[in-house]
């Protein structure tokens, strides 16, 4: 834990301190700050990180706003940090990049707890994988899982950490029709704030990214009342 970096975005200077604190009592030793969007972007055009706590009040925009330019600087995982609480709100999260989604007020322990379960799972989608690991090779898409990177069209293509993690499971299950649970599982444990509406959510940024048509999957299909299946067609 002491190599990941994780960057604070939050207005209030109590909340940031007190985050800030148990984060290094808890072994991150790369604890970084930005009261603003626009700060926490001019942050991410120098810097890389690993995890993004993210409010989404805050003083200049909304954080369901900033997530998605995020996104273009960065693939950290990123956690909502907010006092909105309505099903939509969690949806619109999860909908625009966030990874996960914590409710003030909040116990900070918390958050190291959703951060290492994070971790954990990442790990572990490493060490139970086949060695050497492998470059899974579709006729449209690469999933380079040494390189930790997607590549559609031949180009490289910015992948959220989850919804990495999640294509990577069907890339190592193909033509196995995998239900919402067994995924939610599998890809985001039982002590993340997820629940069926998140594993659609995702699914739909894989085929953004994967497919020619989303509204019309050649790869990742629905099969109905069951799951999802990625079907294997030229996988080497």
């Amino acid at each position: 834990m002491k190599d990941i970096s994780i960057l604070i975005v939050d207005d209030e200077k109590s909340i940031v301190t007190m985050l800030e604190t148990m984060l290094h009592k808890e072994g991150f030793h790369y604890v970084y700050k930005a009261h603003t969007g626009k700060d926490a972007l001019k942050f991410l055009e120098g810097n890389t990180v690993d995890i993004i706590i993210l409010d989404v009040m805050l003083p200049d925009g909304n954080g369901f706003e900033f997530c998605p330019q995020i996104k273009q600087l960065s693939n950290a995982y990123i956690l909502f940090l907010t006092a909105r609480v309505s099903d939509l709100d969690v949806l619109t999260g999860f909908a625009t990049g966030g990874d996960d989604y914590v409710t003030k007020p909040f116990n900070p322990l918390e958050i190291a707890a959703r951060i290492k379960a994070y971790i954990r799972r990442a790990e572990s989608q490493i060490q139970n994988t086949s060695i050497p690991q492998k470059r899974y090779e579709y006729g449209r898409f690469v999933l380079d899982e040494a390189a930790g990177e997607l590549i559609v069209a031949g180009k490289v293509v910015s992948c959220p950490s989850q919804v990495y993690l999640l294509l990577l499971y069907f890339c190592k299950h193909p033509n196995i029709v995998l239900s919402k649970s067994t995924l939610l599982e599998a890809v985001w444990g039982f002590d993340s704030y997820v629940d069926d509406n998140t594993v659609s959510v995702h699914i739909r940024r894989i085929r953004e990214k994967i497919e020619k048509d989303p509204s019309n999957p050649e790869y990742l299909v629905t099969v109905r009342g069951l799951g999802y299946k990625l079907v294997k067609g030229n996988i080497s």
